[in-house]
């Protein structure tokens, strides 16, 4: 660690998107360091998907080569330690860590990502991410042809029964009570074959997180392989909104296409500042929030 912990960039979070911010960085051979708390949301999930070079490969796999690969520059370091503060100063930037230390920046890239809230059914945590997933992009093409759930309502759940109906023929939808769909939405999903159930999940079985069936509250089962999932979620790092960073309606944090966020100095990538949910979108995010924080430094001191 440099001696006055003084850099030009501090990335909170060292997955996808803080690593490939970073690469730009690196190569641009600016003074960096990746704050990760080694966390990832999708710590669970044993395979990732639609990533070019990558189709199939283990999360943690990726980021350890990516991790690897950026190293190779030497004025990027990684420190393993979770932020717990943060604030604007003269020459830009602190971050406090729950350890008690305390880095200076010029420039700040977020890409700490969500936190999933999950529902407290029994079953539901232990299949997150392996089969009962949120998004047929990332997991829909494994689970093919299997009988298949959307735990959704209304709108949302529409739309993903538009998706996923395309990779089968047997799909439910869960709404964990009344249905919130139009009458033209109820139509369609009914000439699709789409059943819709109302009754709330008590528990879902499963074997090392795959799904062998579910167990609704009135005692009802049905046999089931995958389950998407729309739930709710809330920043992983409060130190954004603490900065005053803005959200949006759906929670994310507020960029514009350079990945700055509303805080000048401060900018965002990955999961926490986008609806798209993928290694691909954090890799792209992460490349641009690298790029974009050293043209405002050149732009400074050129």
């Amino acid at each position: 660690m440099q001696k006055n912990n003084s850099f030009d960039m501090l990335i909170l979070g060292g997955s996808y998107a803080g690593l490939s911010a970073a690469l730009a960085l690196g190569r641009s051979l600016r003074q960096v360091l990746i704050l990760d708390s080694g966390t990832p949301c999708n710590r669970q999930t044993p395979h990732s998907h639609n990533f070019l070079t990558q189709d199939g490969e283990t999360p943690a796999a990726i980021a350890q080569k990516a991790r690897t690969q950026v190293l190779q520059y030497p004025t990027i370091q990684f420190h393993s330690g979770t932020a717990s503060w943060g604030k604007k100063t003269a020459e830009g930037f602190e971050i406090g860590t729950e350890a008690g230390e305390t880095f200076s920046t010029q420039k700040l890239i977020v890409a700490t990502g969500i936190r999933d809230l999950l529902p407290p059914i029994p079953g539901f945590a232990d299949c997150w991410g392996i089969s009962v997933i949120h998004c047929p992009y990332c997991h829909g093409y494994e689970f093919r042809n299997c009988p298949t759930a959307i735990m959704a309502n209304g709108e949302r759940a529409f739309h993903l029964a538009s998706l996923v109906r395309n990779l089968t023929d047997t799909l439910t939808i869960f709404t964990s009570g009344r249905s919130e769909f139009s009458p033209e939405q109820r139509a369609r999903l009914s000439a699709h074959g789409i059943e819709i159930i109302e009754t709330p999940l008590s528990e879902i079985v499963h074997q090392n997180g795959s799904i062998r069936k579910v167990i609704f509250e009135d005692g009802r089962e049905q046999a089931l392989e995958a389950m998407y999932a729309a739930v709710p979620f809330e920043q992983s790092s409060p130190i954004p909104e603490m900065m005053g960073c803005e959200l949006t309606d759906s929670g994310h944090l507020k960029t514009d296409l350079f990945q700055k966020t509303t805080v000048t100095g401060i900018f965002a990538c990955g999961d926490g500042a986008s609806m798209m949910r993928s290694v691909a979108n954090a890799v792209a995010t992460g490349s641009m929030a690298g790029a974009m924080t050293h043209k405002e430094l050149i732009d400074a001191h050129f």
